[in-house]
């Protein structure tokens, strides 16, 4: 643990506020790079209205709803990726375990495949927007409903079920891949590697909104979880309603990791290597783990998708490879770390 217990208990807050602090200052990094740089001295004119025509419509229109998503869509991946790893017990845990990514890869490949003529649009939301969300959902209640008997919820049954219909969500999809036209294939693709271009003001808004009021419920779950990591029988012994914690944490990361997969597609990396690194810097406490992931998420959201519009501009890089490119050598960095210094 890089910041001792003491440390933590004495100078919490000032951790948060460096935090909130570093994605503010990425937030407005991202403002100023893409296909246009926009220069800092700009962005100081903007609130008053004395800004160039051409700079004004990319902010308003392109990046400030893009930076909104990226943050809750980030946020959200990153706490749902905590709790997920904490109902597990396991540090290499990820929502994607019980289905909801490769759930909504199928519900979102049905839509393109099947309605791709389709005009539906409601308040925002596409036919492939919905399907994702649905097939998303539709996967973690059967494997919720699997796992689930008059002896309670059990977790390893959960694990097993959603890793036979992660395999299951993604035979449907590479049989709808191999009936569809090559627009079909390219959309899917997209789709699969992750994109906030998409986002709008509505879209933005809603997952900040949810993100608020997941973060609000798991953060007053901090002491249940926290029991939970000794074990199930532990905390029932200990007061824990242990099933009533399940089916909460499931139906937060569902709805969370569900939305933002249906918004942004499959973005890598964040649910997993996120909670690990925090977990190095504070240790397993989810008091602390669960506002620092949604920080350290959110930001390093925004940065991938800001170096996604800049690396080959004016060409954008979907944003699940840079998390992936990212996210993969950090990972195996700090596993190389860990096991170097349980050698010592």
């Amino acid at each position: 643990m890089l910041f001792s217990a003491q440390f933590l208990q004495r100078y919490w807050w000032r951790l948060l506020a460096v935090s909130l602090l570093l994605v503010v200052l990425v937030a407005i990094l991202a403002l100023t790079i893409g296909a246009v740089d926009i220069p800092l001295s700009a962005l100081v004119h903007w609130p008053q209205g004395n800004l160039a025509f051409q700079h004004q419509l990319i902010l308003e229109q392109l990046r400030l709803p893009r930076i909104l998503l990226a943050l809750g869509v980030g946020a959200l991946l990153a706490i749902s990726g905590t709790v997920t790893q904490g109902l597990f017990r396991n540090p290499l845990a990820d929502p994607s375990l019980i289905g909801i990514s490769s759930g909504a890869a199928a519900g979102a490949s049905i839509a393109i495949v099947l309605f791709s003529q389709s005009a539906f649009n409601l308040m925002g939301i596409s036919v492939v927007t919905a399907g994702a969300f649905c097939g998303s959902l539709l996967v973690v209640g059967f494997v919720y409903r699997m796992s689930t008997s008059a002896a309670g919820t059990s977790v390893s049954t959960m694990l097993l079920v959603g890793i036979a219909l992660t395999f299951l969500a993604g035979s449907i999809t590479s049989l709808l891949e191999f009936f569809a036209d090559n627009d079909m294939l390219r959309r899917i693709s997209l789709w699969r590697m992750g994109g906030l271009e998409g986002a709008n003001y509505l879209s933005a808004c809603t997952v900040l909104v949810i993100f608020l009021i997941i973060f609000t419920v798991l953060y007053r779950q901090q002491n249940a979880l926290n029991v939970f990591l000794l074990g199930e029988s532990e905390a029932r012994h200990l007061g824990i309603d242990a099933t009533r914690l399940k089916k909460l944490v499931v139906v937060c990361v569902a709805a969370g990791v569900g939305l933002s997969v249906a918004l942004a597609g499959t973005i890598a990396f964040i649910g997993l290597v996120v909670p690990h690194l925090v977990r190095i810097m504070v240790g397993p406490n989810h008091r602390y783990m669960i506002p620092l992931t949604a920080c350290v998420g959110a930001m390093l959201l925004v940065l991938a998708d800001a170096l996604a519009r800049w690396l080959i501009a004016p060409t954008e890089l979907p944003v699940g490879l840079v998390t992936a490119f990212i996210g993969a050598p950090v990972f195996i960095s700090m596993l190389y770390q860990r096991r170097r210094l349980a050698l010592l």
